[in-house]
């Protein structure tokens, strides 16, 4: 059986992570994954959506590769996501619990291809 991200059920999407980076065309990098999440009906005014498909994406799907980082343990975890339009991409997440905690959060997403 596949490992499962610990505790996901706490799992820790922080709001400025949605708005700011995730669905934010303030540079280059950020823009390209907001044009991506954008594609699929997220919007920034209802970024508690993305939180929620983010955290359904961690908790539904096996860890793929862990890496230690000196902030902690993450982990990488492909899977499509549930869009506002059905068409549920594949996306990869990181997810980190950082040393003296025992809840993930989230670190980023990006597409990935099928």
């Amino acid at each position: 059986m596949q490992m499962r991200l610990p505790n996901a059920h706490q799992a820790v999407v922080a709001p400025e992570k949605i708005t700011g980076y995730l669905l934010s065309d303030a540079n280059e990098y950020s823009a390209a994954k907001a044009d991506f999440f954008y594609r699929f009906g997220f919007r920034r005014y209802d970024w508690q959506i993305l939180a929620n498909a983010l955290r359904q994406q961690g908790a539904n799907n096996g860890v793929v590769r862990t890496v230690e980082t000196a902030y902690g343990l993450h982990y990488i975890i492909d899977g499509i996501i549930e869009t506002p339009d059905g068409r549920n991409p594949l996306v990869r997440t990181v997810w980190q619990i950082a040393t003296g905690t025992d809840y993930p959060r989230l670190i980023t997403a990006r597409p990935l291809r099928r």
